[in-house]
């Protein structure tokens, strides 16, 4: 019972890793922009398609694909971005619709250009076993963790040390002081899209490395990065990391100690727990006065 636990546990921490990963592009334009790109989820499912079909029409290695994938899912993001700031009025609830709209086409797009057939790697090498001692998972899912991790890192550097990293803060802390002191928000905000591009595009490669991918999975990953967005507390990146293992875990266990069917169910009782004892995250701010 005792090595079903820890090989749930480590299953969990890897699982999260991908989440982790989904979840850093939403949690970059929520926490710059105040507003839920609804559409993410789709982005990160259209990576994962080129992927596939990478993989299917030229016989490579699905990783491969990423500097395809990359181009690709930033225009789309920057398209998303480029509708949203012609709203004017009643921004966030605007961007709410507006992204799901465009959400619902990227899902259509996929099920004309690839059909609604569930698809995974062909890879022997994605899908060999790793044992860490008497923990086993697959050589896939070890990449997408460490991938995850060093993507943390670099956004990490990027927001505090790089000059557009600290104006998509400054951004996010108060709008019309960073105008004032010379930072162009629509430009700042372009960059932050297509940052969230960028992150969007490993996670779809990384997710069909890992698992399997159909046209419907792109609105439940951008509830779960919304969650851990919300667990992690706004603009806090070891949030996101911690928030994403935390559901990971979570669901793992619910999976080994009870049954699949309540695994969904658990992460939404996790998010309203945290959301219950602490509003503001895991590692978030209490909004300051003044």
């Amino acid at each position: 019972m005792t090595d079903l636990l820890l090989q749930s546990l480590y299953s969990g921490v890897l699982v999260g890793g991908a989440y982790a990963l989904v979840a850093l592009g939403l949690a970059l334009v929520f926490g710059s922009m105040r507003i839920i790109n609804l559409a993410h989820g789709e982005l990160v499912l259209l990576a994962a398609y080129i992927a596939y079909t990478f993989e299917t029409k030229l016989g490579l290695n699905p990783v491969f694909a990423i500097p395809v994938a990359i181009p690709v899912v930033c225009a789309a993001a920057a398209a998303a971005w480029y509708l949203v700031s012609r709203i004017k009025r009643d921004r966030e609830l605007n961007s709410l619709i507006l992204t799901y709209g465009i959400g619902i086409v990227l899902t259509n797009a996929v099920l004309l250009g690839w059909g609604a057939d569930v698809r995974s790697t062909g890879s022997a090498w994605l899908q060999d076993s790793v044992m860490l001692g008497n923990l086993l998972s697959m050589r896939s899912e070890v990449l997408s963790f460490g991938i995850s991790v060093a993507l943390m890192l670099a956004l990490w550097w990027w927001l505090s040390r790089s000059w557009y990293g600290r104006a998509v803060r400054a951004i996010s802390s108060n709008r019309d002081a960073a105008r004032l002191m010379g930072i162009d928000p629509r430009k700042t905000e372009l960059i932050s899209f297509v940052v969230a591009g960028l992150l969007a595009s490993c996670a779809g490669v990384s997710i069909y490395a890992s698992s399997a991918i159909q046209p419907s999975i792109g609105e439940a990953l951008t509830v779960k990065a919304f969650i851990i967005t919300v667990l992690a507390g706004v603009g806090s990146i070891p949030g996101v990391l911690a928030g994403a293992m935390l559901l990971g875990i979570t669901e793992a266990l619910t999976v080994t100690l009870a049954s699949s069917a309540l695994q969904e169910l658990a992460g939404m009782l996790l998010f309203l727990l945290v959301l219950y004892v602490l509003p503001n995250g895991l590692f978030g701010v209490a909004k300051r006065r003044g």
